[in-house]
């Protein structure tokens, strides 16, 4: 682990997104998957929730509310990505601003490429996402997520602990993907494979 890496993985503002099944069709919906580029899908986030028929932004939506403009911390319900594997979804998702996500359950695919996007996602009892829910209820809220700890902080000393892939906790601390954590072994794997040619030099 870098030690210059601050253990807090993101402080911010939540959004309460209470769904359950909110599947990658609606967090980036087909009709943008057309660019080969991994940019622009900031906008279509949620789309077909959060414009109106004619394009302007429906006020009825969680995400369109002023308290929660900026908002880098998502809190959701149950079974949260499923649907297609695209991957587009945790870029829009995390295009828009969002770094973590908290939700009862996810969706494998999603979940494993939200950490391969350098996401945090955290999964947590009913029990605890109704009491984050009521939280929020009560007014805007600011978190702390504290990945070193694995600890979302409320303020006033209060916490409340997760559970976390190790291997997923040391590479979104380190800030690297699969192929950055490989890169961490290039030596050994060069030492290795002169080895391989020395002993059998029939491989080549």
């Amino acid at each position: 682990m870098n030690p210059s890496i601050h253990p807090v993985f993101a402080s911010g503002l939540v959004c309460p997104l209470d769904k359950n099944n909110v599947d990658t069709d609606q967090i980036i919906p087909k009709q943008f998957l057309t660019s080969v580029s991994r940019d622009g899908f900031a906008e279509a986030l949620f789309y077909d929730w959060r414009y109106l028929a004619d394009g302007s932004p429906n006020p009825d939506f969680v995400l369109n509310f002023p308290q929660y403009q900026g908002a880098n911390i998502l809190l959701s319900r149950a079974n949260f990505g499923c649907g297609s594997s695209r991957e587009h979804a945790p870029w829009a998702l995390q295009q828009y601003g969002f770094q973590v996500i908290i939700a009862e359950s996810f969706a494998d695919i999603f979940y494993n490429n939200c950490a391969n996007n350098g996401m945090l996602l955290i999964a947590l009892s009913k029990g605890n996402i109704d009491s984050l829910f009521t939280r929020c209820s009560e007014g805007p809220q600011q978190w702390q997520i504290d990945l070193k700890n694995q600890e979302i902080r409320f303020g006033n000393n209060a916490a409340l602990g997760f559970d976390i892939d190790p291997d997923i906790k040391q590479r979104l601390l380190s800030g690297l993907d699969f192929i950055g954590s490989s890169e961490q072994f290039a030596p050994q794997i060069s030492d290795f494979e002169q080895s391989r040619k020395t002993s059998q030099p029939w491989l080549g």
